[in-house]
């Protein structure tokens, strides 16, 4: 099977309930929509729901960082990329972008995300078969420049006095 490099999303609308006070996204539903476009990404690696169920094993989130670009609102429709930009035998690191169908950019997000053993539930190598399609889909993704938004921080700079 080749390996869709990026991986993007069908378009996603957005839901009533996920509006706030300010008339715009939530930020917490951001996430939500990088999350379905994710989820599409891990079943493409073999780590899907029927994985977690039957084979006990699955992907948590260590850490994610999303940068706010350009406000959402109701009336808007978005896809959803996935970039796989590194992985070792546990863990994969990931970007994606949440674009507006017109091509402009909403927010991004990089995450860190584990491989568990939920017996454990305990950070665990990928079993030969998974990591067979995370090697798959890394070098389908690594023809891909590095996005220029990766690995960034967070801080305040302050002026020189």
């Amino acid at each position: 099977m080749t390996m869709p490099a990026p991986i993007m999303s069908s378009p996603m609308a957005i839901e009533k309930d996920w509006i706030d006070y300010n008339g715009h996204l939530n930020m917490a539903y951001y996430n939500v929509l990088f999350d379905r476009c994710s989820d599409e990404a891990f079943e493409l690696m073999g780590m899907g729901p029927n994985y977690a169920k039957e084979r006990r094993l699955t992907i948590y989130t260590a850490e994610v960082h999303v940068c706010y670009v350009q406000e959402l609102h109701l009336d808007h429709k978005v896809k959803v990329s996935f970039q796989l930009i590194d992985h070792d035998e546990k863990r994969l690191r990931a970007y994606q972008e949440i674009r507006h169908v017109d091509g402009w950019l909403a927010a991004t997000s990089e995450s860190l995300s584990l491989h568990v053993d939920m017996a454990g539930p305990k950070v665990a190598p990928f079993p030969a078969d998974v990591m067979a399609q995370v090697e798959a889909m890394r070098a389908a993704h690594a023809a891909l420049p590095m996005p220029e938004r990766a690995g960034r921080s967070i801080g305040i700079k302050r002026k020189s006095a």
